[in-house]
């Protein structure tokens, strides 16, 4: 599994590209930037006995005999906003085979607004793969660190009614009953306590005057 990620989205919290190698084993992460023209070799493994690049413009997913799941398989994630992706594509379309996945429902990215319908987050793409290529409970197990990923990034955000509402309909609220409560947990904000002694001080300065 390699993800080739913009340069825009490397340092955004809420990227889902950046969560992939934390939870997915031997996942490798490419940087793209426009003004450094990509390796291929850099890229495509050896080994790998083809690529596919998953992208709404290519064809149909192999059925599961074509697709030949017994043999040696390198995919190809694009990390970056919708028109971003179309100048990466560009550059690596002709390195392999170019595939459309069958992605349907909502979206769960809750961190970011998805313009339109089919719309879905880079890890989202890579749970319908492993969904449509048999692999549920691979795509089961990555879907729990998927949203709880969304649900700790609604709380760091102080979103907080938002987060509760996503947890009810999130399978990470009966899986990770001690870190839901971690996150749920009120923690004083600094800048509001730094406020209030500054006030405090303030006030106490004028009652002395």
């Amino acid at each position: 599994m390699d993800v080739l990620q913009h340069a825009l989205e490397a340092h955004r919290p809420s990227s889902t590209g950046n969560l992939i190698p934390r939870v997915v084993e031997g996942a490798r992460v490419h940087l793209y930037r426009r003004e450094r023209p990509l390796v291929r070799e850099e890229i495509v493994r050896p080994e790998a006995g083809e690529l596919w690049i998953l992208h709404p413009n290519g064809e149909e997913l192999p059925e599961r005999d074509e697709a030949g799941l017994g043999r040696k398989l390198q995919v190809l994630l694009l990390d970056a906003s919708w028109a971003q992706a179309g100048g990466m594509l560009a550059q690596v379309q002709d390195w392999g085979r170019r595939v459309r996945l069958p992605m349907s429902g909502k979206s769960r990215y809750a961190l970011r607004a998805q313009n339109g319908d089919g719309r879905f987050s880079t890890f989202e793409a890579l749970l319908f793969l492993l969904e449509a290529r048999g692999e549920t409970d691979a795509a089961r197990r990555l879907r729990l660190q998927f949203e709880l990923h969304v649900y700790a990034g609604l709380c760091s955000r102080g979103r907080k009614a938002e987060a509760e509402a996503y947890l009810a309909e999130s399978p990470a609220r009966d899986a990770f009953p001690e870190l839901i409560a971690e996150f749920a947990r009120k923690r004083p904000n600094p800048d509001s306590f730094q406020r209030r002694e500054a006030r405090l001080k303030s006030e106490a300065g004028d009652d002395v005057g």
